[in-house]
């Protein structure tokens, strides 16, 4: 996901101006994810989603002392609960399709192994099918593939909860009123 260009910044401005700038704009790059990455399809409004989480706390991280109030420092700690569970989603996204793919492969080179096996005979018998070179791999693989279809949901609601108790709670509306404030000097 390409980061929103950010205008107005001003190189002779005060570091809280621009940074408050680029806040805003990063604030409004996470929200614009929703309502798509509430669904539990939206894979790649889910990993988007994490990457702007990622760079609204880094401005928040690196700017809420100096330039806002406070406020800006427990949206930075949101921000990293977001991207955390994003983060965790994405990795099952990432890892069950090469758990299907090696369980696929596997199964192949067993197949393969059973049509030596059967030499060319006109049927297959059953006891050629005992203890293939891969058959102890295929529960594992089952099971992790269900592990990670199932750690996926279960993430995808601990996002959803953890998004509208942000919502209700005022997330981007006291952000921006954070980010409004100077602290005193």
């Amino acid at each position: 996901m390409k980061a929103r260009k950010v205008k107005g910044l001003d190189p002779f401005g005060t570091l809280a101006d621009n940074a408050q700038r680029l806040a805003h704009v990063r604030l409004d790059e996470l929200c614009a994810f929703v309502p798509d990455a509430l669904d539990p399809d939206a894979v790649e409004e889910l990993h988007a989603m994490r990457i702007a989480a990622k760079r609204l706390r880094y401005v928040l991280e690196a700017t809420a002392d100096p330039c806002f109030g406070k406020y800006a420092h427990v949206a930075a700690r949101h921000a990293k609960e977001l991207q955390d569970v994003l983060g965790d989603i994405h990795d099952c996204d990432v890892q069950r399709p090469r758990v299907i793919r090696l369980a696929a492969e596997l199964r192949e080179q067993d197949a393969a192994e059973l049509r030596r096996r059967a030499n060319g005979d006109d049927d297959l018998a059953p006891e050629l099918a005992a203890q293939l070179p891969n058959s102890a791999a295929w529960p594992g693989l089952a099971a992790l593939d269900l592990h990670l279809r199932v750690r996926r949901e279960v993430l995808h609601r601990r996002f959803v909860t953890l998004w509208t108790d942000l919502e209700r709670d005022g997330f981007r509306a006291r952000l921006e009123y954070a980010l409004t404030e100077r602290p005193e000097r």
